[in-house]
């Protein structure tokens, strides 16, 4: 079978997760403006997303066996496509927030079923660098994300905010095509037919499950720690507008992500996993240190670019680590390991913002967040003295 196709439909699958996570914040101002909606009650829709999200990567690995990989991505790709259908119509016809509360969950539901599913579907395809392949799928996200803030910006500037609910439709077109691709491409099994996957019993009981739990929280929160306030530093080292600072900052973040993962993608063949993870892992604790001790936000904005560039492998790459080393954990593995990962994204803003208390300029908290990049090398180095000590 010609599995080209299943890899460009996984690629798109990551693009749309990239427009449920990213279309809506960009949307704020104008939501609070057009239906009277508290800021603070707005910005709730995104703690509503991720928690769905969540809620979804836990429950996963009990159904989605059952009903089978294609009938779960097609449905994941109809549920992000309905929310986003779904987002202007709801609240012009029933109570506006809670019309955009249920469009969130509808498509949340889609985002979490396409982070459980996508890996483990490139995973299982015949490819000749399987680390290669998953880095460069992750890549596509920060893609996506890039995508949807420059399309969006530019469809504003053109035909203006008041015209979002059109760009919602068209941004629902790409769910819809990709769910098409994915009722006729190949999709071969994850565990082989003739081998057993492994239970959930046996998953908890291994130490190189936790490891590599421990690492997809610390991926997680090393990436978001600092993505959350790199429009900030944008702003406030470039002493630009806010806008600006969303390209300057975010933008340059993603793009700077998607090209580690795309270089690991092009290039995986040259160079170990395990040395890319624990020297990008290094890389960021420098970041982290540029952003936090040096007194000048040039620095500290450059800070922030270098982190996104030394953040790209450690989420595909912990997951193409748990794919080679328990073969057979199965949908079980991959849904538990996205949970941790949407864990740390949670844990690490929200431990910046612990720290930071009253301290404005947050470098307090970045500071103490450079504890999970160091998290990742302690847990790189625990991982290959497990997988020594097994073998």
């Amino acid at each position: 079978m010609n599995y080209n196709r299943t890899i460009r439909s996984c690629f798109v699958g990551y693009v749309v997760q990239a427009i449920v996570n990213n279309f809506i914040p960009l949307l704020f101002i104008t939501l609070q403006r057009q239906y009277d909606i508290p800021l603070s009650e707005i910005t709730l829709l995104i703690t509503v997303n991720f928690g769905v999200q969540l809620t979804v990567d836990m429950l996963s690995a009990f159904f989605v066996d059952r009903i089978g990989y294609r009938a779960s991505i097609t449905a994941a790709h109809f549920f992000s496509a309905a929310g986003l259908i779904l987002l202007p119509i709801l609240p012009e016809i029933m109570d506006p927030y809670a019309g955009l509360l249920t469009a969130v969950c509808l498509y949340a539901v889609g985002g979490g079923l396409i982070e459980v599913l996508i890996s483990p579907i490139m995973e299982s395809c015949p490819t000749d660098n399987k680390e290669k392949a998953m880095s460069l799928l992750h890549s596509f996200y920060c893609w996506g994300q890039v995508g949807v803030v420059l399309f969006s910006t530019l469809f504003f500037k053109a035909f203006g905010l008041d015209n979002w609910r059109i760009l919602s439709f068209l941004w629902a077109v790409i769910p819809i095509a990709n769910a098409v691709m994915f009722l006729k491409v190949p999709i071969a099994p994850l565990v082989p037919d003739n081998e057993k996957g492994m239970p959930f019993r046996e998953l908890l009981k291994s130490k190189l499950f936790w490891i590599l739990m421990l690492m997809m929280i610390c991926s997680g929160a090393s990436e978001l720690a600092v993505s959350q306030w790199a429009s900030f530093f944008a702003e406030k080292g470039l002493s630009i507008s806010k806008a600006a600072g969303d390209l300057a900052g975010p933008m340059t973040f993603a793009i700077l992500m998607g090209s580690a993962r795309a270089f690991y993608g092009k290039f995986g063949h040259r160079i170990a996993l395990d040395r890319f993870m624990t020297a990008s892992a290094a890389l960021c604790v420098i970041s982290y240190l540029m952003i936090s001790l040096v007194p000048n936000a040039a620095v500290n904005l450059i800070g922030c670019g270098i982190c996104g560039l030394s953040v790209g492998i450690m989420w595909p790459g912990t997951f193409s680590k748990a794919a080679a080393s328990l073969k057979r954990g199965g949908t079980a593995l991959f849904s538990l390991l996205a949970l941790a990962g949407d864990v740390g994204c949670s844990a690490g803003p929200t431990l910046v913002g612990f720290v930071s208390g009253s301290d404005s300029n947050m470098k307090t908290g970045i500071l103490a967040a450079a504890a999970f990049p160091v998290g990742i090398m302690i847990c790189s180095l625990g991982f290959l003295f497990t997988r020594k000590t097994k073998a």
